[in-house]
């Protein structure tokens, strides 16, 4: 892997070229990709230099420790950096999903459960606001249908870094373990008699993709315009200013109307609609994938329970895993970092493992 990673040396030093010409400046979709890819690059070619520098001191230090035994602790200093450098090369070197670097789109839906269920998703919207917050993300809620307690029927927000962050740490690279099914068993405030329930919710992830990523015809929509239900501002509720749209080729339908202009409703929703499309596709290179496979990576299906949040043991699990730790409040106050962490290991773990397959083949 180490050898063919070499020619991105090349690649490296041509887009940094590309990076201060002016015609690839002015083209911003020419320009975003050259970006990405060079802050990708960047950390690739970095590590590949610490290692060749490394594994040149260890030979010499090697070499002077044959005739000098008093070399032979730093030889095994320099042993001990190298094995370091040659993790985070197979770590930034293995396959890895292109959207990993984008900003993301996630969707909480209720599920079973009624009011406790859209109560449990406002809980999980707060606990991604406070995880974002914590990482320097923004979340940004787009469209919601609330419940009269406070809850969510559903809610859609997008999440976008601050600033440039390093490869695989984007929101969508970090976040798209948490599509799945989220159950949770605690007392709801509607019941009166103590009785624990189990309800659930619905979690969706997607990249946030720009509007010149993936084409959309506009002969294949249909819009469709109303006036806004539910809670809302001056301005909302009076006039029609909610949109929803439907792509009629795949049938998957948006509708947004929180914000105040029909423009704005229609920018969002056109949004969520891009990441919904890519999304689906997707999802369905993962299933032929699969099909090709003698197994599926159970972290792509978005259709199974994938976490239990237990409120009497105070205990989150992930079933995917095997994490189990008792600190679901401090989980649901945001700090989803060593499970994220732990997810993110076992999806290396996983890629690197069909890397040895397919060298095996």
């Amino acid at each position: 892997m180490f050898e063919a990673a070499e020619s991105m040396r090349a690649e490296y030093a041509e887009l940094e070229a590309q990076m201060s010409d002016p015609a690839v400046l002015s083209d911003v979709k020419r320009s975003r990709v050259v970006g990405r890819r060079y802050a990708e690059l960047a950390q690739i070619v970095k590590a590949l230099d610490e290692y060749d520098t490394l594994a040149a001191d260890e030979q010499a230090a090697a070499d002077l420790a044959a005739e000098d035994p008093g070399f032979a602790e730093e030889q095994a200093e320099i042993h001990g950096r190298l094995e370091a450098v040659t993790e985070k090369l197979t770590a930034l070197l293995a396959p890895r999903d292109p959207n990993d670097d984008s900003d993301a789109i996630m969707e909480i839906k209720s599920g079973e459960g009624g009011e406790e269920s859209a109560l449990f998703a406002a809980d999980l919207l707060n606990m991604y606001a406070h995880y974002c917050e914590q990482r320097g993300f923004k979340l940004q809620v787009l469209d919601a249908e609330s419940t009269d307690l406070g809850g969510y029927k559903s809610v859609t927000a997008a999440i976008k870094a601050s600033k440039t962050p390093e490869p695989g740490q984007a929101p969508y690279g970090v976040l798209k373990f948490e599509g799945g099914v989220h159950r949770v068993q605690r007392v709801p405030v509607t019941e009166s008699q103590g009785r624990v329930h189990t309800s659930a919710a619905g979690v969706l992830v997607m990249p946030d993709v720009e509007d010149d990523e993936i084409e959309i015809n506009e002969d294949d929509l249909r819009i469709d315009v109303y006036r806004s239900s539910g809670k809302g501002g001056q301005g909302v509720n009076t006039t029609d200013s909610a949109v929803r749209i439907t792509h009629l080729p795949s049938g998957i339908v948006v509708t947004c109307q929180d914000e105040r202009s029909q423009l704005q409703n229609k920018e969002q929703a056109m949004r969520i609609l891009r990441a919904r499309l890519v999304a689906k596709a997707e999802e369905e290179q993962a299933q032929q994938a699969a099909a090709a496979r003698k197994s599926q990576v159970r972290t792509v299906d978005r259709s199974e329970r994938i976490r239990t949040y237990n409120f009497p043991e105070n205990r989150i699990t992930d079933h995917r895993i095997g994490f189990k730790a008792h600190n679901l409040d401090a989980v649901l106050g945001g700090d989803l970092h060593d499970l994220i962490a732990a997810l993110q290991t076992a999806d290396l773990e996983e890629r690197l493992s069909h890397v040895g397959e397919q060298d095996a083949q």
